[in-house]
């Protein structure tokens, strides 16, 4: 069921199609986006989300702390790295300044089941900022920690785990037991430990923004996640807005949050 995680032209495709019909609309709503408008991705992976941008004539960079990603990402783009029009970095962006690689600032930035893997998201989102133009936007769409699979259980080896919703939500101890009990790989146990402390729900992302004098200019909460679309054959749902306005309940129910934010 969850084998598109190891077919990387599977992953590839799955994003770049969500992108294109659901990310690219979103955005398009409230930003208008001219011919040769800039767009970051952070956490770009292979860059599928970033192919659907070069679709409508974007100049991209996307940056990834995993080389390997990267560099499969140069070769998925071969031809828009040697025109020019995309650009790699295996880079931390703490490290770099809009001034390095010959960077600009950025019309949009994109980040697509990202925020829930980062550590000091209060530190983080505002640190985005500096890489802003003053009408860009920034673009996030993550699934909140207490969905039925915000824990990201799905990538575990055992096969009823993966399938088993809110286990995530136990105590830190007893949900570690549980990886070790069913023989996780050391890799996978830890990065689903590190969510589980890095998962971030819909309160504290808007706080944050609040805090950061980053604005909401459009949000959306999905009941089916638009990329099931393509891992599952299910159709995208957005919430009834009744839903979508119950503080913390939502949470549990929503299985992607789309925001699109401001200086």
């Amino acid at each position: 069921m969850f084998e598109y995680h190891k077919d990387k032209d599977r992953y590839f495709e799955m994003q770049y199609l969500t992108a294109r019909d659901f990310i690219i609309p979103f955005i398009q709503t409230s930003k208008k986006l001219d011919p040769d408008f800039r767009v970051l991705e952070i956490g770009c992976a292979e860059a599928g989300v970033l192919k659907a941008f070069l679709e409508i004539s974007a100049i991209a960079v996307g940056i990834d702390l995993n080389k390997s990603r990267i560099e499969l990402a140069n070769e998925y783009h071969q031809e828009a790295v040697a025109s020019g029009q995309i650009q790699f970095l295996n880079e931390n962006i703490y490290k770099l300044r809009p001034q390095d690689n010959g960077m600009e600032l950025f019309d949009v930035i994109v980040l697509k089941d990202v925020i829930e893997h980062i550590p000091e998201q209060e530190k983080f989102i505002p640190h985005l900022s500096r890489f802003l133009k003053n009408d860009g936007v920034i673009f996030f769409g993550f699934p909140p920690w207490n969905m039925p699979f915000g824990g990201h259980q799905q990538m575990c080896r055992s096969s009823w785990l993966a399938r088993l919703p809110w286990v995530h939500l136990l105590p830190a101890f007893l949900y570690k037991s549980l990886l070790k009990l069913t023989k996780q790989a050391p890799a996978v146990l830890e990065e689903l430990m590190e969510i589980k402390e890095t998962g971030i729900s819909i309160e504290r992302f808007e706080k944050i923004c609040r805090q950061s004098q980053l604005s909401i200019v459009n949000k959306r909460f999905y009941l089916t996640n638009p990329i099931y679309k393509f891992k599952f054959g299910l159709q995208p749902k957005i919430l009834f807005s009744i839903f979508a306005a119950i503080p913390y309940l939502r949470n549990y129910y929503t299985t992607a949050a789309y925001y699109l934010i401001q200086k």
